[in-house]
């Protein structure tokens, strides 16, 4: 077995390889996993398209003298599964090629495995040891886990501002977006949006701006579309109805008008098992999450130029949790208090 010492090395590399998968595996989470032979790291994965393999099996498949895997240690960045799905248990694998040390992140607080995995694991005669860098490896699956805690996505709201904090000209000439980021900014709203489930934007937002919403300045898997059309009256003309990503519009029928437009949107999009989503606007879709409180993150361009006039940024509260430069922008990023 492995010193208690080296068990925070590994699960480091665990997690950096889990990130490498990203917005890849949804609804599964992109889960990291790395086997040591003899303080030696023989095998890393991580987790497959949903469909695919997870992680565990991704790694045990890459160590070809299976004899080995009987003298190793696998470490995982989430709790193996215990249930058939797609594919079948993760446990059954690990206790079936006989490995004897298994290290676990954190647990999955689904009701499939909740701690099911491990106590299978252990009843396989398997050493488990579990909460090694709990803190980073919940901060890598906090998707997932808050899909599962508060049954609802993980909410990131998202604008840009002049200095003066507008969001957008009064009028426009060209149903086209206004930009106030500089191109920098915008590549890397590209990367975030790689790395979530959905993103989502509001009717009025579609008409002015027909933005098309997809990674066109990074690599990965576009995210989900999702448009608030009440009415059901969009054309299918506009960009976020092209075949570059699926887009699942939002209608009177869809939620509950009983409830506040921001809880029906969150039920419904929980009902579609979307578990993340980047909210761009407009304003009054943004202002209706806030008003409710309901959001987990507001990331926020400032750019340096004024704009004298214009739509007005909406106003929230929360703590400043990082303050970056890029380029010509200050970018702020806040969770709720």
């Amino acid at each position: 077995m492995i010193n208690n010492s080296s068990h925070e090395f590994y699960m480091s590399r665990c997690i950096e390889i889990a990130k490498k998968g990203l917005g890849t595996t949804f609804p599964n989470p992109c889960v990291g996993c790395i086997i040591v032979h003899n303080n030696k790291i023989i095998s890393e994965a991580f987790s497959s398209e949903y469909g695919g393999n997870h992680a565990e099996i991704n790694a045990i498949n890459n160590v070809k003298e299976k004899e080995i895997l009987k003298k190793s240690t696998l470490y995982v960045t989430l709790e193996p599964c215990c249930h058939y799905g797609k594919t079948p248990p993760c446990c059954n694998s690990i206790i079936n090629y006989e490995i004897p040390n298994v290290v676990v992140g954190t647990l999955d607080n689904s009701t499939k495995v909740n701690g099911n995995g491990i106590h299978l694991l252990e009843k396989g005669k398997i050493n488990v040891i579990k909460g090694v860098l709990e803190k980073e490896c919940k901060e890598l699956h906090k998707v997932f886990l808050h899909y599962n805690k508060y049954r609802r996505p993980f909410i990131i709201l998202k604008w840009a501002q002049s200095k003066d904090k507008f969001i957008a000209p009064i009028k426009k000439d060209k149903t086209k977006p206004y930009w106030i980021s500089s191109e920098k900014s915008r590549q890397l709203v590209h990367k975030w949006r790689s790395e979530e489930h959905a993103i989502l934007i509001g009717y009025n937002t579609v008409r002015s701006d027909n933005p098309m919403l997809n990674i066109r300045s990074w690599k990965g898997i576009n995210p989900i579309r999702i448009v608030i059309d009440l009415k059901n009256d969009l054309k299918k003309t506009y960009n976020v109805f092209d075949n570059q990503a699926n887009t699942i519009k939002i209608i009177d029928k869809n939620i509950d008008n009983s409830k506040s437009l921001s809880i029906g949107i969150s039920e419904f999009l929980f009902k579609k098992k979307i578990q993340s989503v980047i909210i761009e606007g407009g304003k009054k879709t943004l202002q209706e999450f806030i008003k409710n409180n309901l959001w987990d993150e507001a990331r926020i361009f400032t750019n340096e130029k004024k704009m004298n006039q214009g739509l007005s940024a909406p106003k929230i509260n929360g703590k400043i949790v990082l303050k970056k430069i890029i380029d010509k922008d200050m970018l702020e990023i806040f969770k709720p208090f």
